[in-house]
């Protein structure tokens, strides 16, 4: 199970509904793993607001840089990892700019901001991340976090193929094939496959084609939607609702939500762009600070 909680969902400047850019992941399988999308200003507090220890974050998926001492303060000792564009150069100046040392170490991990195809960044036992350049005024990245699929084993087609039980299934679910009695054995013909979650979060883009490519047949795709109608001609580097709209309906994703909202619009006008966005995509939401949403297969 999968539940994000949108801890900021404006663009720029705060206003009294909607505090900086910044999404949690929790990913619930024997473990809990926690990851953080953006970082504005004011997270830790919301953390606080959503019931979140910031304490159980181990990976940062991160485009604008923020000190990390509260951490410190908590005698925080396990290692914190900090994804983005030119990670290693932000971290370093970050860590820079504070009187005190820090109690545990921090991996800075450059993420490619060219190129036309989704790079793995992380992978755990049950799920990776990936990320893609996007289109903004500087460098960019969005993220796609993608639970692996499974597998079940089909004892029917096992018995129809003269298999029994034995270690070699372990291997099989593994690697994916595996040997039995000289004969080799892929998995995809004894066994159905159960596909995993797969999010993207675009951060601050413009629409663009990795987009596209990074979100295909995704559960869910939360996209800039940062302008109810975008002023071409003031060469804003974000996405308006139809824009956004049109990359979910695209890539084929099941749920769209828009966030990374511009300050200028107020509780009535987010009923606005949420019709307008569905009249392209139907199943489009707009964020709220603190909305949560649970994702399960």
């Amino acid at each position: 199970m999968l539940q994000i909680t949108f801890l900021g969902t404006v663009s720029g400047i705060p206003t009294r509904d909607r505090n900086h850019s910044a999404i949690i992941f929790e990913y619930y399988t024997d473990n809990k793993e926690t990851l953080l999308f953006d970082c504005g200003e004011g997270t830790q507090k919301q953390l606080l607001t959503a019931g979140i220890n910031f304490m159980d974050i181990d990976n940062i998926f991160i485009s604008h840089w923020h000190a990390v001492q509260t951490m410190n303060l908590e005698k925080r000792t396990k290692e914190l990892k900090i994804y983005g564009p030119e990670a290693e150069r932000f971290v370093a100046d970050i860590i820079d700019l504070g009187y005190f040392g820090l109690r545990f170490p921090i991996e800075a991990v450059n993420v490619p901001f060219e190129g036309d195809k989704p790079v793995k960044i992380l992978e755990k036992d049950e799920f990776e991340v990936y990320a893609i350049p996007t289109l903004h005024t500087v460098p960019s990245v969005a993220y796609c976090f993608k639970e692996k699929d499974k597998w079940n084993i089909d004892l029917d087609k096992m018995k129809e193929a003269g298999l029994t039980r034995g270690l070699w299934l372990k291997k099989l679910k593994k690697d994916g094939h595996a040997e039995f009695k000289g004969k080799k054995i892929k998995i995809e013909n004894i066994a159905n496959k159960k596909e995993g979650l797969k999010v993207v979060y675009t951060g601050d883009t413009k629409p663009c084609d990795n987009t596209v490519t990074i979100s295909k047949d995704a559960d869910l795709l939360i996209h800039d939607g940062t302008f109810l109608e975008l002023d071409e001609s003031k060469g804003r580097y974000h996405a308006d609702v139809s824009e956004a709209a049109k990359i979910a309906k695209k890539a084929k994703v099941k749920e769209l939500i828009l966030t990374h909202l511009s300050r200028r619009y107020k509780k009535d006008d987010v009923k606005e762009m949420e019709e307008k966005a569905s009249k392209i995509f139907p199943n489009t939401k707009v964020a709220h600070d603190m909305m949560k949403v649970t994702l399960k297969k």
